[in-house]
């Protein structure tokens, strides 16, 4: 029987057809996006490109899938698109138990771009995942117990951290394990987040089952809060104030996410009440309190984001599951060289419906009802004789034995003595007595609300030093996208300039951007603090740091004596051994290397990189036996460990050595970033010889690879001509996409700038690293030298208007350079649109602008932002006409976070249409228009959001029906624009009220003969415009998205200036004072003459 079991699960490759919307290529231009929002954090995406162009047409495309498969789960990974869950099928019933996408849609919804919906995505170290669009490294595993396994590995480029995801079906077993495997392999500390993803199919019967104990959600950020699941106030800007039960989706209009505050139990999942199936994720809440929930809603914007994302698969929700985190952003702290590893189950299940608590055994609901409770039992695997019990106490109240499996559930109402429901228990054992599952329900009680988060408060308002450095430790754990650490921790300094914690943080930070030697300052001081009253101090981080800090600076002796200080504490140990063995390696000292490799060794036997380089020792000492086992063991807990399989192959021959060989280049792709990691690894211990091996061996040229090329050349004592004959062949490489952002880079290409003062491009890449790196003014002066060099390289110009503009304050030189870039070359669209935001920025008037497009108009069509611009300025030189069969003309592809620009200007030009029509006494047509207006077309790619009161348009509306002496409905739709928010909105957010729907409630309350009401909306106008004026604003502290992709600095209080005035004259306008009123609209206008509702307003004023 057991042999029959270890048969039943098979694990295979296979070529899959999948219709597929196209996306376009990755921009060659970097994108340094400084204060990017998204998802709460940092929207940062260099050193990754971005695509931002999504294709209509629909192909079939060819996929590599790898299957799981047991008797009652087959699963689909596809490696090619992230290594997500591509399907998870139920075969006992044929549901699809994670939301199941019949094609490849995607939407611009990821961090860099493209993004799909479906299956069960995985996002670490960051949300969405850089790379949930692109490969990775996989392999296929037979297990020894009869089970099967997928594993997918890939390293994260902005940070280093590398993950391990192995999906694994055993024989008899409804469930699918994920074993995550994260791995720290670089020198510093670094954060993460880990969400699986499972998409769920949703509809009018569907429940999101979260655990019993769950009485609180809260937003990103834990910024807002709700009762849960019946929601009781505001949240998500809708009113649930009178008892709505946010669990269904259902009852969800808008986009919303919510996230449990806490809870005691191991699941979440979710639930069909039309199908009675649904699924389960199971994981120990102490690792795994992440539960979550996302809908983009059930109203008209959440079924246009369904049409983005699939073609008949309909709506779906993310139930998302969150390890080492509960909220996004939430990001732990993964020290050097350290790894975690957990474990996380997916199942479905039937029948059980709202679930009281589940394992990875069975799931039960137990109801107790009066003298009755329902039992309801699900198991993931069969049990003979299994027991169920109900218990009140040490007394057993109901017991009976049933066999129970995937596919048979076991349900029964029994009889119980009365008496309070929480004294009861029901528990499931095995046949063997062994506890499967167990409920008691919980005592009732008035659930306190927890307090959202509170904002960072500035530097100088917070009382202590140690606060100042907590805070700045929070921005950088938490990548906050608009706050820096450096004023805390500088203010920290400032009170106490030898605070060991402050010195280290901030020479950390300094160290992270490549200023080496300025961290070492601060590092030197830290430990003059520690040693203060004796020379070992209890903690030796800051001896850690200033050995890497010397390490960079190639000053490997003085490394060396502090990397041995360090080791004099436990928690620096592991690191600083192993700095002292690649020390040891580079001097050839190999048996003082193996010595010291071994006792890092000591404190994480796990340490990837560590074994990978005792591996090479053992092979430098001949000890071939010794190494051969080593490696075995090495590649079982990290079979993508690319050194040891690299160090394989030094004694492996013929056949043998040839498949390993396929083994290790079909694991790696032909990846020439992969290449160059792993030639990495062997020169940081001094190894350049079998570097450059590495470098020789890869398939695929890469610019980046061959300057490491030349570099380890010199290091493994090549002629200097040998050397500069390798840096002219990197420099005839070709750039495109070429990003570095690793410290090691930067002694590569400054030393390729040294050796051929004619380098072009090695300039150009390092000025890409120290802009990224925060340092402005090297950037820049490196770009200067590049397009001294070579003055045809339309990049380098474009990133140094970037500098100029943003940090160096040479705004002029900024335009004169990006035309420059744009003239080198018209067909950059990306360029293109940038140069039209500068000209924004300078104020060049919209008709040049506009003209501008025309003579580009090809290039300026490639994208939909500058399309949405274009047809913008068509609106706003009085083309209304033109601007709206603009907008009928494409499919828009919009940003999620990013709706909203190609609809205002949709009614923009149906309203001004409309207007016209009515001066033209023609209000049947200008009926039409406006009713039009009140319905987004498909084609624009987002739906209304509930709660767009459009008070504007049935303003006009009324007046229209007024003029044509229609009286039944004129009333109502002045009633219509009477309603809405009171508040005035900022100008910041999209999904705000916007301020002019004030004006036209007021105006409506007019007509509707309420001229309290109207008066009290313009002065509402007014006050908000008075108050705010002066306000210094700047993006919130807890903003979750601001997706757009601009590379200019926005003064966001410029903004707020014209804002307040534009409120002030629209309250002015309502009021009859239209000479305040132009007063106010023309001061919006000298500060932002491309504000199409107050250019259209004060028009009108001025035509009277």
């Amino acid at each position: 029987m057991k042999a029959v079991e270890m048969e039943t699960v098979r694990v295979w490759e296979e070529k899959v057809t999948i219709p597929t919307y196209r996306v376009g290529k990755p921009n060659k231009n970097p994108m340094f996006l400084e204060k990017r929002v998204y998802q709460g954090s940092s929207g940062k995406v260099y050193p990754y490109p971005v695509i931002e162009k999504i294709y209509d047409e629909k192909v079939d495309q060819e996929y590599q899938a790898v299957y799981l498969e047991n008797e009652y789960l087959k699963i689909m990974i596809l490696p090619e698109l992230g290594g997500r869950v591509q399907r998870a099928y139920d075969k006992t019933n044929g549901y699809d138990f994670v939301y199941y996408n019949h094609v490849i849609k995607p939407a611009l919804v990821g961090l860099l771009g493209p993004w799909i919906s479906g299956g069960i995505e995985f996002n670490w170290p960051q949300h969405h995942r850089p790379t949930t669009y692109m490969p990775v490294d996989y392999m296929l595993t037979e297990n020894e117990d009869g089970s099967r396994s997928v594993l997918v590995n890939d390293t994260d480029r902005m940070y280093g951290t590398k993950g391990i995801a192995k999906f694994t079906l055993y024989p008899g077993k409804a469930y699918l394990e994920i074993t995550g495997q994260l791995y720290n392999r670089t020198n510093m500390p670094q954060t993460f987040l880990w969400w699986a993803n499972p998409a769920v199919p949703v509809n009018d019967y569907t429940k999101s089952v979260f655990p019993p104990d769950v009485h609180a959600v809260m937003d990103h950020g834990k910024r807002d809060v709700s009762r849960f699941p019946i929601a009781t106030g505001v949240y998500y800007k809708h009113d649930y104030s009178e008892g709505v039960d946010i669990s269904r989706y259902k009852n969800l209009p808008v986009p919303t996410s919510y996230m449990a505050e806490k809870s005691d139990f191991n699941f979440v999942g979710g639930y069909d009440y039309h199908v009675g199936a649904g699924v389960l994720h199971v994981a120990d809440h102490h690792i795994s309190p992440g539960k979550k929930q996302w809908t983009w809603g059930c109203g008209d914007f959440g079924k246009c984001w369904d049409k983005n994302l699939t073609d008949e698969d309909g709506p779906y929700i993310e139930l998302m599951t969150g390890v080492f985190t509960d909220n996004q952003p939430d990001f732990t702290w993964l020290k050097p060289f350290e790894e975690k590893v957990f474990k996380q189950y997916f199942m479905p299940y039937k029948a059980v419906g709202d679930v009281k608590n589940a394992t990875i055994d069975a799931a039960v609901n137990f109801t107790v009802s009066g003298k009755e409770a329902e039992i309801i039992v699900y198991a993931t695997s069969p049990r003979k004789e299994a027991e169920i019990l109900v218990s009140r106490g040490k007394e057993t109240i109901f017991r009976e034995s049933a066999d129970l499996d995937p596919v048979r559930v076991y349900q029964k109402t029994v009889e119980l003595d009365g008496g309070r429901e929480q004294e009861y228990t029901l528990t499931v054992r095995s046949g063997e007595g062994r506890e499967l599952v167990s409920f008691t329900p919980l005592e009732p009680e008035i659930p306190e609300l927890p307090k959202p988060a509170e904002a960072a408060p500035l530097p100088e308002d917070i009382a202590t030093v140690e606060e100042l450095y907590l805070t700045g430790q929070h921005i950088e754990q938490y990548r906050h996208a608009t706050y820096l650490p450096d004023p805390y921790y500088l203010e920290g300094l400032k009170r106490d300039p030898g605070d060991i914690r402050v010195n280290t943080a901030y020479g950390s930070l300094l160290l992270s951007r490549g200023l080496f030697g300025e961290s070492e300052t601060y590092f030197r001081r830290a430990v003059k603090r520690a040693t203060w009253k004796n020379p070992n101090p209890y903690d030796s981080e800051a001896y850690y740091k200033l050995g890497l800090s010397l390490f960079y600076q190639q000053k490997y002796e003085k490394a060396y004596d502090a990397f041995y200080k360090a080791t004099w504490s436990s928690e620096q140990q592991e690191m600083s051994f192993y700095y002292l063995a690649a020390i040891a390696c580079g001097g050839g000292a190999y048996e003082e290397a193996l010595y010291l490799i071994d006792r890092g060794l000591v404190k994480n036997w796990h340490n990837v990189k560590a074994r990978g380089i005792k591996a090479a020792i053992l092979r430098k000492m001949g000890r071939e036996e010794e190494v051969k086992r080593w490696i075995e063991e090495s590649l079982k807990i990290d079979p993508f460990d690319y050194v040891s399989r690299w160090e394989k192959l030094s004694w492996l021959r013929g056949e043998t050595r040839d498949a390993e060989s396929r083994t290790l280049a079909l694991c790696m792709r032909d990846s020439a970033e992969a290449y160059l990691r792993l030639a990495k690894d062997y020169a940081e211990c001094g190894f350049y010889p079998e570097a450059g091996k590495v470098l020789a061996a890869c398939p695929s040229k890469a610019a980046l690879n061959e300057y490491y090329k030349g570099y380890y050349m010199r290091k493994s004592g090549k002629t200097a001509e040998e050397v500069k004959e390798q840096y002219l062949l990197a420099e005839r490489q070709d750039s495109y996409c070429c990003f570095p952002n690793t410290p090691e880079d930067i002694a590569v290409l400054t030393d390729c700038a040294e050796t051929l003062p004619e380098a072009s491009y090695a300039r150009y890449y390092l000025g890409n690293l120290y802009y990224d790196k925060r340092q402005y003014e090297k950037a820049a002066d490196c770009w200067e030298k590049s397009v001294k060099a070579d003055d045809s390289f339309p990049t380098a110009f474009r990133n140094l208007s970037l500098a100029y503009y943003n940090h160096l304050n040479r705004k002029a030189e900024a335009k004169e350079v990006m035309e420059k870039a744009f003239g080198l070359d018209t067909t950059d669209a990306r360029v293109f649109f940038e140069l039209d935001q500068l000209y924004k920025k300078f104020k060049v008037p919209a008709k040049e602008r506009l003209a501008n497009y025309e003579k580009y108009l090809e290039t300026a069509l490639e994208r939909d932002d500058a399309f949405i611009e274009y047809v913008t300025l068509q609106n706003l030189t009085g083309n209304y006409g033109k601007a709206y069969e603009l907008l009928l003309s494409r499919k828009l592809h919009p940003w999620e976070g990013g709706e909203g620009k190609a609809a205002a200007q949709y009614i923009a030009a149906l309203t001004e249409l409309a207007k016209e029509k009515m001066r033209e006494g023609d209000c049947r047509t200008a009926k039409r228009l406006l009713s039009e207006a009140l319905v987004y077309p498909e084609n624009l790619g987002e739906g209304k959001i509930e709660g767009s009161k459009d008070n504007n348009i049935y303003y006009y509306l009324g007046l229209a029906e007024e003029a044509l002496g229609e009286k039944t409905t004129v009333r109502e739709h002045f009633l219509r624009a009477s309603v809405g928010s009171d508040a005035v909105a900022g100008m910041m957010y999209y999904n705000d009220q916007p301020a002019d729907m004030l004006l036209y409630q007021g105006l409506s309350r007019y007509k509707l003969d309420d001229l309290k009401g109207g008066n009290r909306m313009m002065y509402k106008l007014i006050d908000f415009g008075e108050q705010h004026l002066r306000d210094q604003v700047k993006i919130e502290y807890f903003a979750v998205s601001l997706p757009d992709l601009m590379i200019y600095e926005e003064d966001f209080t410029l903004k707020n200036r014209a804002h307040c005035n534009y409120v002030m004259g629209l309250g002015n306008l309502g009021l009859g004072k239209k000479k305040e009123a132009a007063a106010f609209f023309e001061e919006t206008l000298r500060i932002d003459p491309f504000h199409l509702n107050c250019r259209i307003l004060l028009g009108e004023i001025r035509a009277e």
